[in-house]
């Protein structure tokens, strides 16, 4: 059985539309496959009516923007009610900030001399929750740099970069009560990428866990060997799952649906403490945005 709980659609900063992202996760040879946009499921309406005949599971969820002392991270929240009204609401809140501050990296980016507008980032996006790979795209067309992960550097947007802006983000500990409040499963994505910028302490997952958390993703193409086996014996201690996703977001990532997947029996564990949602296996209906 080969799973894969972390991948993004157009819905926030992939390049496949949801339904593309169902047959392609099939026809990667997926069993299961977690739509996790950031801050927001509007993509899920659209994956679950594209799942009859794929023999694919849909595990819905989300991925949110958290900051922890000054230090940027990312939540993972499976199978959570999308209707719950506090989650709902901090939901928008995370998505309707990211265009204010997409527009401002863009000014500042300009005043750097990158000649980025906010037009071609905004066409970039579409309908989706507009994100710093959009402007990285941006920033690879007009060949400011060669790809997307180069625009990832302190000289421009990664975080504290010149042309970085902060944008709202929620207390991890709030995000994990609230996922977990709204029926959901609470894991921390990729929690070791030091390529990203500062990661949080040892410590500071220790308090997340004792607040709640489910587990933390461990398999993941930002992990090096060395930070999967100290986050694998941390989650040992700390009596967390852990996961393996690819953190797909089509053609703006060198990496494949299913490059790094889940063990059964923590899916099933994650399956068996959800009950906001559940996995859908090949049909589905409408879903809050």
């Amino acid at each position: 059985m080969r799973i894969d709980l972390h991948t993004h659609s157009t819905a926030s900063d992939g390049t496949d539309t949801p339904a593309e992202l169902v047959r392609n996760a099939a026809a990667a040879g997926l069993d299961v496959v977690a739509l996790t946009d950031h801050d927001t499921t509007r993509g899920h309406a659209e994956a679950l009516a594209a799942l009859p005949g794929t023999g694919l599971t849909l595990v819905t969820g989300a991925e949110f923007s958290c900051a922890y002392e000054g230090i940027s991270l990312h939540l993972l929240g499976y199978l959570f009610d999308p209707a719950e009204p506090e989650l709902l609401r901090e939901r928008e809140l995370l998505r309707d900030d990211r265009v204010p501050r997409a527009r401002a990296m863009v000014d500042k980016l300009r005043e750097l001399g990158a000649p980025v507008t906010w037009e071609r980032v905004a066409a970039i996006a579409g309908d989706g929750s507009v994100g710093r790979p959009h402007i990285a795209t941006a920033m690879v067309e007009l060949g400011i740099v060669a790809s997307v992960s180069d625009a990832f550097t302190p000289e421009w947007i990664a975080d504290g970069g010149r042309a970085h802006v902060h944008k709202h983000e929620l207390d991890p500990f709030t995000a994990v009560r609230l996922i977990k409040a709204a029926g959901g499963v609470a894991v921390f994505a990729h929690p070791g990428a030091a390529k990203r910028g500062r990661t949080v302490p040892d410590s500071a997952i220790a308090e997340l866990a004792a607040a709640g958390l489910d587990g933390i993703e461990v398999d993941h193409m930002d992990h090096d060997g060395p930070t999967r086996e100290r986050l694998r014996a941390l989650a040992a201690d700390l009596g967390l799952l852990t996961t393996g996703s690819s953190d797909y977001h089509g053609g703006r990532k060198d990496v494949r649906l299913g490059e790094y997947t889940t063990d059964p029996e923590i899916y099933g564990e994650i399956t068996r403490r959800a009950t906001g949602a559940f996995p859908v296996p090949g049909a589905g209906g409408p879903l809050s945005a």
